[in-house]
């Protein structure tokens, strides 16, 4: 072997943990896939079997979570795909500034403020109405792949 060191500069960054591998053949409807570097919610899923030595392939339509675009992918059901990690939590509406970003509670009782409000008209009027009536509101924030937005509201009363 050569006396020399090998320096190997690494260019993975933390998006390596944002996404999980799974086989193509065993993600099913309902469940989330990565499409175009977008995480997607699957909507329909078809197999199709191919020729004498083909691979089978699974044909995958999904909605971007975020911007509710349908994306659709084509994968050999062997091979593996990215699946994002999802997570969903809420928090309770303290604040809505001027430019548009809310000012959330967390549940160690600190704020969370960077996050804009949804773009979503009927989510955003809901938000905005109850908020001017003094309603105690509880929205549900998705993150998937460093992103996050707000995607439902729960009234939990009046203040």
């Amino acid at each position: 072997m050569s006396d020399e060191e090998h320096h190997f500069e690494s260019k993975a960054d933390a998006g390596a943990s944002k996404t999980y591998p799974q086989q193509a053949g065993t993600i099913r409807k309902n469940g989330y896939i990565v499409i175009k570097a977008r995480p997607c919610k699957v909507v329909e899923v078809s197999t199709s079997k191919t020729g004498k030595h083909g691979h089978a392939k699974c044909h995958f339509v999904g909605i971007d979570i975020f911007t509710a675009k349908k994306l659709e992918d084509i994968v050999p059901s062997s091979h593996n795909c990215d699946v994002p990690h999802v997570n969903r939590t809420d928090y309770q509406l303290i604040d809505i500034s001027e430019d548009g970003f809310v000012s959330l509670l967390t549940e160690s009782g600190d704020t969370k403020d960077d996050l804009r409000l949804p773009t979503d008209d009927n989510l955003l009027k809901q938000i905005k109405d109850g908020f001017a009536e003094g309603k105690d509101l509880v929205v549900s924030v998705m993150s998937a792949m460093g992103e996050e937005q707000i995607c439902a509201l729960k009234d939990i009363g009046p203040k």
